[in-house]
């Protein structure tokens, strides 16, 4: 329980590696995560050279612990090796639509807040690369990815050289609804988001934004709409690209 309520987002390591027998360890523990049907529909590609790092920094907007960590996972939905398997055995199946899309995306989740917690708990740290969606389809060039096989999301993983200050969270009843979902009112919604709004690192974020509250930030500076239209599209291209569909 220490080891939740204390965790902290880590985006610097210090140069010491990770040991063989400790990734080991560390992806043993992501991959008895539960999982639709035990079909396990994921894939971990592990990135330690250095010069695979270098090609992947650019797709994940140049954030430096993309080279200074000393692993990098790229977690993946992977259709391509159960499909092959059932091809060998004379079945046919399909997977390639929206269901089987979020379903593997689940697991894949599940899996990587596995290796997340087992890696915290041996003492190192992580922190998680939403930018994957962003650039998937040149990410997915960098590491050779088939047919079949979406990158989710990206973990830095590697011994921590600093201990930053653990991020706000909303409070608890702003997020648990008991038996039904309980709509918000204008009140309800202002008291929710007000202590967010007071944090001195929210008062320099609009500032240094030039926005008049946080909500401006977050919705026209950080993940403004002609930027989500931008890579929505370029991942939806890949997506039907590979022969998924949506109708």
């Amino acid at each position: 329980m220490d080891l939740l309520l204390n965790h902290r987002t880590v985006r610097k390591y210090q140069s010491k590696d990770i040991s063989a027998d400790i990734l080991t360890e560390i992806l043993e523990c992501g991959i008895r995560a539960s999982n639709t049907g035990n079909m396990q529909l994921y894939s971990i590609i592990v990135t330690r050279d250095p010069v695979k790092k270098e090609l992947l920094e650019p797709f994940h907007f140049n954030q430096p612990m993309v080279k200074n960590a000393p692993v990098v996972l790229t977690i993946c939905y992977d259709m391509n090796r159960f499909l092959k398997w059932c091809s060998l055995n004379g079945t046919k199946t399909d997977f390639s639509n929206l269901l089987w899309l979020l379903t593997g995306t689940v697991d894949a989740s599940i899996l990587s807040q596995n290796i997340c917690i087992a890696a915290e708990n041996l003492g190192l740290g992580i922190c998680y690369l939403g930018t994957i969606l962003y650039n998937a389809p040149e990410i997915s060039k960098v590491l050779c990815l088939p047919k079949g096989v979406i990158p989710i999301t990206s973990i830095t993983l590697g011994y921590p050289d600093q201990v930053p200050e653990i991020t706000d969270r909303l409070p608890l009843d702003a997020v648990v609804h008991l038996e039904e979902y309980e709509d918000y009112s204008d009140d309800r919604i202002q008291s929710i988001y007000s202590d967010k709004e007071k944090l001195e690192s929210s008062k320099q974020f609009v500032q240094e934004n030039g926005m008049e509250n946080l909500a401006q930030v977050y919705a026209e500076v950080r993940y403004k709409s002609v930027d989500n239209l931008y890579f929505s599209g370029k991942l939806l291209k890949m997506l039907t690209d590979q022969g998924f569909v949506f109708e």
